[in-house]
């Protein structure tokens, strides 16, 4: 959905923690025990799933969310980032859902991803014909989504398998822009019919089960704000400048409203029989969602307010111009604001549990105090460039960061979190020789109950050794290592340099030359560590010695 600082609570990094490690390696007894790959089983559904853009409330407010609140907000810790789709143009990014214990989201790549929300790792994609800035909606085990290769597609939840794809007019194909027909919206499902509006003008009601087209609604320019749905009325927002109420039935205008811009890209937030938006003018509105009377609008300082509104316990939340503001339902009046260090800011805030989530273009994450707008936490994602919107299930927060650079990651946030990790030496022979070249294999099995993010794995050329090579394998991504030249001698660090799943294992291949005459005794030494906190340091570190023949 196009919507379009460091750490406040930082655990110290695994490359400075590792130091120590090595300073006070012991020797491992530890056997490690077989175990079994850890299958991928779906989550029991809840309501808290947040299900579209809008959330099914239209309001952006998770009213199910127990687990994470002002009191431990502040602990936050990265429980895994996955890089894959994580690219951005001009045109925006899509935002994550998620249901039933898998994250899914559209990337501007062309595809649209399902991760285990859990553990990250990527079940399945599906290709579209073009950008997918569209965040997707799923209901009844169906995920809907846009494309701006001009069609809407269902894509069966579990699989990605296509079921149907509605063409707003001819299809486009490769790397070209499909013209006016463009989906750049989030579709809303509603009593077994999904809602969505392309850059054509047009907003679309199709039957759920077959996409057969219900009816078709043409407003007076290019739409790219997301239907709301409620009690059987649809609004939306075009670039005509109005807001639209629609019949959610038969797609009759209801009523429209004219803002004093010629562009209305905020997606609308219902509650309390109010229809709350952001528009270019710099102004939010609050409208009857009857009558589509003026209830109030407030202009608070900024050139333009696209993001949308979140709504929660009489609050309006929204984003502006390197600003953010908490402001009274009722009235407009503003109760605070938060001053990011971004410009234009698109992100669209979530509400949950008495905290507010805000991503910023100034490529952090914020958490604040619903109520005072006090910094609770915040996460550097990276340069500026964070366009996504937050959500929050379970306990977890989920946001996707990428920047023009076409870098980034999909990250999930939370509490509590652990990966244990286990470290062997295993050399390729027990009787060596002068001259000899042996591998020391070095893998390390993370025993979970959580992803291990940014392993590093530290150790050094034996002395009676000289370097040879060194290489990686193992279930995460392969990673990197900085090492002596060929032949010879010093410290060796890899990083791995993403997240390892629990039950999987990373191994490094180590192999040296022997030197040392007979009678040496070549004593090989490791730690490893993570960015995740690891509630057994004893297992992250090996030791291995044998004797030269």
């Amino acid at each position: 959905m196009k919507s379009p600082l460091c750490v406040t609570h930082r655990k110290q990094t695994a490359s400075f923690r590792i130091v120590g490690l090595m300073l006070a390696i012991t020797p491992l007894w530890l056997m490690l025990a077989a175990a079994n790959t850890l299958a991928y089983a779906q989550a029991k559904s809840s309501p808290a799933d947040w299900t579209e853009f809008h959330r099914d409330n239209m309001q952006r407010w998770n009213p199910y969310e127990t687990v994470l609140g002002v009191g431990n907000v502040g602990n936050l810790e990265l429980k895994w980032k996955n890089p894959i789709g994580a690219y951005m143009t001009s045109g925006g990014i899509s935002s994550t859902v998620t249901v039933d214990g898998v994250v899914y989201f559209g990337s501007t790549d062309g595809a649209v991803y399902a991760l285990n929300a859990t553990t990250g790792t990527k079940l399945w994609s599906f290709t579209t014909g073009y950008l997918v800035d569209s965040s997707p909606a799923v209901a009844n085990g169906v995920v809907y989504v846009g494309s701006w290769d001009g069609n809407l597609y269902a894509l069966n939840a579990s699989t990605g398998a296509k079921l149907w794809k509605y063409a707003t007019e001819s299809e486009c194909t490769g790397a070209t822009l499909c013209g006016s027909g463009l989906v750049g919206t989030s579709p809303t499902v509603a009593n077994g019919v999904v809602y969505f509006a392309a850059f054509d003008g047009n907003v679309f009601a199709l039957n759920a089960s077959t996409g057969a087209l219900l009816w078709k609604y043409t407003t007076g320019l290019h739409v790219y704000a997301s239907p709301a749905v409620a009690n059987g009325v649809v609004y939306v927002g075009s670039q005509d400048g109005n807001e639209y109420a629609l019949n959610a039935s038969t797609g009759a205008k209801l009523w429209s409203y004219a803002t004093t811009v010629n562009n209305v890209f905020s997606s609308a937030a219902v509650a309390y029989g109010v229809v709350y938006i952001g528009a270019s003018d710099g102004n939010v509105y609050a409208l009857n969602a009857s009558t589509g009377s003026l209830l109030w609008s407030h202009y608070y300082g900024d050139d333009l307010i696209d993001s949308s509104p979140a709504v929660a316990n009489g609050v309006v939340y929204i984003s502006g111009t390197g600003k953010f503001y908490a402001v009274k339902a009722s009235t407009g009046d503003l109760l605070w604001n938060f001053t990011t260090g971004g410009g234009y800011e698109s992100s669209s805030p979530a509400v949950a549990n008495g905290v507010v989530y805000i991503g910023s273009v100034d490529g952090n994450v914020y958490a604040l105090n619903a109520s005072t707008g006090a910094l609770l936490w915040s996460y550097r994602a990276g340069e500026p460039g964070l366009f996504s919107s937050p959500i929050i299930v379970d306990g977890t927060l989920y946001i996707i960061y990428a920047n023009q650079s076409n870098t980034g990651n999909t990250y999930a946030f939370s509490v509590g979190v652990d990966a244990d990790l286990f470290l062997r030496i295993n050399p390729s022979t027990t009787t060596v020789h002068q001259g000899d070249l042996i591998t020391y294999a070095f893998p390390v099995w993370n025993l979970g109950p959580d992803n291990a993010d940014n392993e590093v794995l530290t150790t050094q050329v034996p002395e009676g050794t000289t370097f040879d090579y060194i290489r990686i394998s193992g279930t995460p991504a392969l990673g990197t290592c900085t090492h002596p030249p060929y032949q010879g001698t010093g410290q060796i660090v890899c990083h791995e340099g993403a997240s390892m799943a629990p039950n999987t294992t990373w191994t490094v291949r180590l192999t040296v030359k022997l030197t040392a005459p007979a009678g040496t005794v070549i004593t090989a030494n490791a730690a490893t560590m993570s960015d995740t906190p690891d509630p057994n340091m004893a297992n992250n570190t090996a030791t291995v010695s044998l004797t030269v023949q």
